[in-house]
């Protein structure tokens, strides 16, 4: 008997739904590694958080492996692909409520293209790792 799919991409999908039907600003918060295509000026200690409600990101797609969308950056438009894998959490702006995820880290060579480095890509994400465990995620009441 096959291993189950993961449950995470159907997690996502849900909560972003959940957020969109109650008026709330679907955030994500991403561990960028060597297959995450994001603006790499706006990742800090390894890690960016994204609008990705449905006045920010257009075309997204939240698939079993990867979320692709187009947003805009100081009002230059850029594609996304975020690996699922790499999604520590979603959660709605305006209250908090969501849902963490245990970090998995699969650094890899990169699927597509680089992230600009002339060098061979290095094994480690850019940017301090964070220490094992869970990640944290502030509800405000």
């Amino acid at each position: 008997m096959a291993d189950p799919t993961s449950t995470k991409p159907y997690l996502l999908r849900a909560l972003y739904e959940w957020c969109v039907d109650n008026s709330f600003t679907p955030y994500v918060s991403v561990m960028v590694d060597l297959r995450t295509r994001v603006p790499m000026e706006y990742v800090r200690d390894g890690e960016i958080v994204l609008n990705i409600g449905p006045l920010a990101a257009s075309r997204l797609v939240i698939g079993d492996e990867i979320i692709e969308c187009s947003a805009r950056f100081s009002g230059i438009t850029r594609e996304l692909s975020i690996p699922v894998s790499t999604v520590s959490s979603i959660y709605a702006r305006e209250n908090g409520q969501g849902m963490s995820f245990e970090p998995e880290r699969n650094v890899g060579p990169a699927e597509s293209g680089d992230h600009g480095s002339a060098t061979e890509p290095s094994p480690e994400p850019p940017g301090p790792v964070r220490p094992a465990g869970k990640p944290t995620l502030r509800r405000i009441k």
